[in-house]
């Protein structure tokens, strides 16, 4: 590395933030990349600790220790190239990804770690500021073609991979824009949507062909799931129109929650509050659109969902916000020596918890409790205690004489998801894991193939609900198996 002893010599300093008070009121980001100077002492404490458990940490396994030391010595454009080798959004992950690297940065074992999500950060934003980033078209055409279903991150990256490898490349969005989750799923004041716009624009240059407002699947299976005016797309015309398919879309079908009171107004899950806001935010119109505005706000489940839905209903005007989670309290800090280099349980508070939320843990919800006129206005919970059995499994019991109640005109379900869209896997008659999502390998012969011939799986759609970053590591990988399946032998990274 540069410098060798700069892990002792320089602190871990975090990018600057607006004033909670400020960005409540707007929905742009409010995160300022790291200066050229401020980004190479950052990198100057990667510590050259031999083993980079980092890129093993990584998803998308980035080569961060390189790209460390490049900024620190100033070679942008090279830092820029090294990164792009293994993430084809950078601009997405140096937002939104929780950063797994540095949990297991060696640095982390008794020190704070290095910023890697920073520097990558930094690296992107000044790859595109300097006009570095640019298609990359084929050189050469297979004549094959290959038809992605879903625009998420994992589509995003297959379909860029393969256009690269010279296939001809359609992509399949039901919406009427492309991004998938990246667009409807999270605030722009977390990604801001001109991200994922000059990425389209970069990969319709390298021939990527987006088809949006495109829904696949079989027209009696879907009526309820369109909320939108979309044209059907059955499996039988992909499959004779395109030599390899990769079912890549996320996962949408939310955990809901069938308590007393679960039908009345003002009880939803995130997955309809949110995208409302992101398409007001793009500048559309949203009739009867469900609002915080003025009213005492529960989210329910304590993860990233339910933090976008504390941000957006402070911006909305929230009279309160409340965030309940089923589990305990997770402790302060973790416990590193057991922990490291892997994924710490420890407590979080996310910037949208800043801007202001009440929160609270192991709460079950009870029922909720209706107006006169159907409409929710309050919460019932207990509390909960949770212990081990004989087994050591963890088991849950409600704690008599806890029980309480809340205000609440708006709740939002923010549990999880259980399984990608049913509808389409079984319309191409995919066969399943016990979860419900697409049963395909990610180990030897026929990598991300699915049970039906030329039908691939990657993303949500084979894992389940999971992070942007791994979305990226299947789309490219889903990638590389289908050129390998088109042409017998392949050159895109694994």
């Amino acid at each position: 590395m540069g410098k060798i002893t700069g892990f002792l010599e320089f602190q871990r300093l975090h990018e600057a933030a607006e004033d909670a008070k400020a960005r409540v009121r707007h929905y742009r980001e409010f995160v300022s990349r790291l200066s050229d100077q401020d980004a190479a002492v950052q990198g100057a404490r990667c510590m050259d600790c031999g083993t980079p458990f980092c890129q093993s940490g990584c998803p998308v396994n980035n080569i961060i220790p390189d790209w460390n030391d490049l900024v620190y010595r100033g070679d942008w454009k090279r830092a820029l190239e090294t990164l792009h080798s293994t993430n084809n959004f950078p601009e997405f992950t140096g937002r939104i990804c929780p950063a797994p690297c540095e949990a297991a940065c060696t640095l982390n074992i008794n020190n704070d770690p290095v910023g890697i999500k920073s520097i990558e950060h930094a690296i992107i934003d000044k790859g595109w500021e300097m006009g570095w980033v640019l298609p990359q078209p084929a050189t050469r055409k297979t004549g094959r073609t290959v038809a992605v279903v879903g625009s998420g991150p994992a589509g995003l990256a297959c379909a860029q991979q393969l256009a690269r490898a010279g296939h001809e490349v359609t992509v399949f969005e039901k919406n009427d824009r492309i991004g998938g989750l990246l667009r409807y799923g999270i605030p722009d004041f977390k990604l801001e949507k001109h991200h994922i716009d000059r990425r389209v624009e970069q990969m319709q240059a390298e021939g990527v062909r987006f088809r949006t407002g495109m829904m696949v699947g079989r027209a009696g299976a879907l009526e309820g799931i369109l909320n939108l005016a979309a044209e059907i797309v059955s499996p039988e015309q992909l499959l004779a129109q395109f030599d390899a398919v990769a079912l890549t879309g996320g996962a949408e079908q939310p955990r809901d929650l069938p308590v007393p009171g679960r039908e009345l107004a003002g009880v939803h899950f995130a997955m309809e509050f949110l995208p409302q806001q992101n398409r007001i935010v793009a500048g559309d119109r949203v009739p009867e659109q469900i609002l915080a505005t003025g009213k005492h706000v529960i989210v329910i489940g304590g993860g990233d969902t339910g933090s976008d839905c504390v941000g957006t209903s402070n911006r909305q005007g929230a009279k309160s916000v409340t965030q309940f989670e089923l589990m305990p309290q997770p402790p302060a800090r973790e416990n590193k020596a057991l922990t490291w280099p892997y994924w710490p349980y420890k407590l979080r508070t996310s910037s949208s918890h800043e801007e202001g939320c009440g929160r609270d843990w192991a709460v079950t919800t009870k029922a909720f409790v209706g107006d006169a006129q159907g409409r929710v206005r309050a919460l019932a919970a207990t509390r909960v205690e949770w212990t081990r059995d004989e087994s050591g499994r963890m088991q849950m019991s409600e704690v008599p004489g806890s029980e309480f109640e809340l205000p609440a005109e708006l709740v939002l379900f923010a549990m999880g998801f259980v399984s990608p869209s049913t509808a389409v896997l079984e319309a191409f008659g995919v066969a399943r894991d016990a979860r419900g999502n697409a049963r395909a390998t990610t180990d030897g012969d026929g990598c991300y193939r699915t049970s039906v011939e030329k039908v691939f799986a990657a993303g949500d759609m084979r894992r389940g609900q999971s992070l942007v970053v791994w979305a990226i590591r299947e789309g490219r990988q889903c990638a590389r198996e289908i050129d390998q399946y088109l042409m017998g032998a392949t050159d895109l990274p694994r």
